[in-house]
């Protein structure tokens, strides 16, 4: 049965034409990996499936009664709220009656209150009526689901009080997926769910999406969690006369990467032959024009006209493009900097009772490539402003060489001026001509009439292409990197690991990227219960002596 259907949809967003007369139909029951490069139009389409932005044209139905639940690419929930209110407040109605109910127990412990018996008897009744309320609108079962989930998804207890603004990118990714299952949809819309979760999270998002019994529509830059999970894959790919076009493939990304590879062979095929067939038809047609020329005679330039109406009625192969263009990125460090790059000694951090790192100590020097993993809100993030000295420690210090020069990817594109265009934010790190800094970011594939909108109206993985051209302009020999491979469509993540690989300087790097970690580091700093740990060797290393 369909759940949903778009029909000839098209989306204009400042100015740029996304997609234009888009048709698709999703199934009930469907587990489909939404994939193409970035600024295509994953997350737009997301959206109007979702029915946040309206299509520009064409039209979306669904089937009566569906219920739809979408999880953005940055989840980050109302600041001050705790995670628990703000996985209820996923449900409207209770969240409005549980501030009621907070409203009139305030109102029961006024000591004016408590002295009017009338008064008293009246907030008592007002109290009474409202849990009846919460109770048919199914609170409590609702509150056990809350908690269910949280547990189901290894969401830590400690931290469900924990207001927003002080959760890991990871837990709140965690409290918006609990969010969209908590009202039991049919239609899931996950964009980047897998984004900030550490591999145990993973696991658990894996078994979520492959568990539920509607239709789940994943964008995902993740080859692991794609493979486990999805079984259509539909690719936004772009056709020369219809733009960006949407191509279904069943069966995982591994299947689909083949199925593509062997279609774009026969494509090339049915090209290369189709040409040739026209090149004979012209030469034909060029031939009796040339007897038509010579000797006035009707057949001929018969004969020509049939060849020509054989050209013009067939059915056009379009050449494929067996390999698309690739950004552009090369870190080229301004000196090299001493042996030495940066030292952590005796370094200590807690937020209250929360303990980030007691006694922390290592040396990175300078070449070195070092990978920090652990579970989401151990203070992988942390660890990295210490080093940065974006946070102060508690104790000890950060020591970093005279002569080292960092620079820092963000996971949420804190180093980005949202109100900038892109030349802007380019041309703030190095002076150059507005011509330049243009050709600079189409060489990360940012589409020209994107260079100059807002930073804020670009997609995740424009931003994060942003970034990096802003970052290979600094020329540093010290990069921090924050998940860097999160918003990347799978051609730039190995286009950014073969950067990192042939960079001459330090590289350390938060990421839950188990390619990149495999490909690049050559040690692994574990952050957990408060310990750093360091491991020698690269990720694979690592990965076996935790399962030991």
């Amino acid at each position: 049965m369909i759940a949903a259907d778009l029909s000839n949809v098209s989306r204009i967003h400042g100015g740029r034409t996304i997609f234009r007369g888009l048709s698709w139909s999703l199934q009930d029951g469907e587990k489909i990996g939404l994939v193409g490069p970035s600024g295509w139009g994953k997350s737009t389409l997301l959206r109007v499936l979702a029915g946040i932005d309206a299509p520009d044209a064409g039209a979306v139905t669904f089937r009566r009664g569906l219920q739809v639940a979408y999880l953005p690419q940055e989840f980050a929930g109302q600041p001050g709220r705790s995670a628990f209110d703000e996985l209820l407040a996923a449900s409207g109605d209770l969240a409005a009656i549980e501030a009621e109910l907070t409203a009139v127990e305030r109102k029961m412990a006024d000591p004016d209150v408590l002295a009017d018996p009338d008064a008293f008897d009246r907030v008592l009744h007002e109290h009474a009526d409202l849990l009846e309320r919460f109770d048919k609108a199914g609170g409590g079962a609702i509150r056990n689901r809350a908690e269910a989930l949280l547990r189901s998804l290894g969401f830590d207890e400690d931290a469900w009080e924990r207001p927003m603004e002080l959760l890991s990118g990871g837990q709140r990714k965690l409290i918006g997926i609990a969010r969209c299952l908590l009202g039991e949809p049919d239609l899931l819309l996950l964009d980047e769910p897998d984004n900030h979760l550490d591999l145990d999270r993973k696991a658990m998002l894996e078994q979520v999406i492959r568990g539920f019994d509607g239709c789940v529509v994943v964008v995902s830059h993740d080859r692991y969690l794609l493979d486990e999970t999805v079984n259509v894959i539909c690719e936004l790919d772009y056709s020369r006369e219809a733009g960006v076009v949407l191509k279904r493939w069943e069966g995982n990304y591994t299947s689909y990467v083949t199925q593509r590879e062997l279609a774009l062979l026969k494509q090339q095929q049915d090209y290369v032959a189709q040409q040739k067939e026209v090149q004979r038809l012209e030469a034909a047609i060029a031939r009796f024009k040339l007897w038509a020329s010579i000797v006035i005679d009707e057949r001929h330039i018969k004969q020509a006209r049939n060849k020509q109406r054989q050209i013009d009625s067939m059915d056009k192969v379009e050449r494929p493009v067996l390999e698309r263009r690739k950004m552009s990125l090369n870190f080229r460090p301004a000196n090299r900097g001493g042996a030495k790059a940066i030292e952590l000694r005796h370094l200590e951090k807690s937020f209250g009772d929360n303990v980030i790192l007691i006694d922390a100590n290592a040396t990175i020097m300078n070449g070195e490539r070092v990978g920090i993993v652990g579970p989401n809100g151990a203070g992988k993030s942390v660890l990295l402003k210490l080093i940065l000295g974006q946070l102060p420690a508690d104790s000890g210090e950060v020591w970093t060489g005279p002569s080292i020069r960092t620079g820092y990817y963000s996971q949420e594109h804190e180093t980005l001026n949202f109100n900038q265009t892109p030349v802007e934010a380019l041309r703030e790190v190095k002076p150059m001509y507005e011509g330049e800094a243009v050709a600079q970011l189409q060489r990360f594939l940012l589409p020209y009439d994107a260079t100059s909108q807002r930073i804020a109206t670009l997609s995740g993985g424009e931003k994060s292409r942003v970034q990096l051209a802003r970052m290979m302009q600094l020329g540093a020999n010290c990069l921090v990197l924050d998940e860097p491979t999160n918003n990347l469509d799978i051609a730039a993540a190995e286009v950014l690991e073969e950067a990192l690989e042939k960079f001459q300087g330090a590289v350390i790097v938060v990421s839950h990227d188990r390619y990149l970690l495999d490909r690049l580091v050559d040690r692994v700093f574990e952050v957990r219960d408060g310990e750093m740990r360091v491991f020698e060797g690269g990720y694979s290393d690592y990965a076996a002596r935790r399962r030991a």
